[in-house]
């Protein structure tokens, strides 16, 4: 799907996605220290206002100006501390300049062709900090013949195996795993990985 495809299901509801965060996302994310992150694909904002309310410093970048024209306007109605927090942006995660020094990296279900994938996770490892984590959830390939949902388009799906390997050795991966997430159409399949990026001076850098 394209901008505006993304455009036109983003105008067809109020909030697609919901208003409350990705509960993996909470879950991995909530006993971290406050920093700066960066929420790749962030759609309505859900998970990147979420963080701003804990203290997060965020940017969040989508191509679609509908989504980032909703999550501006659901950021409005907060406080104005959390409102100071977030920068929403619209973006094409392929090709933007996505600066760095961030202390989270969110790529959530953020489905690509493998080459573009793989140039937007080794631009995401260069946008983090020293020990900066980078967390991936997504639709896992075998979601097309054993669970449900998401898209079927066995090209951008990917495992968290796959996930690992794009990796190049250039982080440090805490959980590679698959989750099971109940839905009202049954079991869905996701891949999830979470690796950080080695201090300077660690054994991985010295390689």
């Amino acid at each position: 799907m394209d901008a505006a495809a993304w455009d036109e299901r983003y105008s067809q509801s109020d909030l697609v996605w919901g208003a409350p965060p990705n509960a993996v996302v909470v879950e991995r994310v909530t006993s971290l220290p406050r920093g700066r992150a960066l929420d790749l694909a962030c759609g309505e904002g859900r998970n990147a206002h979420w963080l701003a309310t804990r203290g997060w410093e965020v940017t969040g970048l989508d191509y679609s100006a509908v989504a980032v024209d909703k999550a501006r306007r659901v950021a409005a109605e907060a406080p104005r501390s959390v409102r100071e927090r977030l920068d929403y942006r619209v973006a094409d995660v392929t090709d933007t300049d996505l600066g760095g020094e961030y202390d989270l990296v969110l790529m959530i279900y953020l489905h690509l062709a493998p080459e573009e994938r793989l140039q937007v996770v080794n631009r995401a490892i260069s946008a983090l900090k020293p020990d900066g984590i980078l967390m991936i959830l997504g639709h896992d390939a075998v979601n097309l013949s054993q669970g449900v949902g998401g898209p079927q388009d066995a090209e951008i799906l990917y495992t968290p195996d796959d996930l690992v390997n794009s990796f190049g050795g250039q982080l440090s991966v805490d959980v590679a795993e698959r989750r099971f997430r109940e839905t009202d159409a049954g079991t869905a399949i996701d891949a999830l990985v979470v690796a950080h990026r080695p201090s300077l001076g660690s054994q991985v850098n010295r390689a």
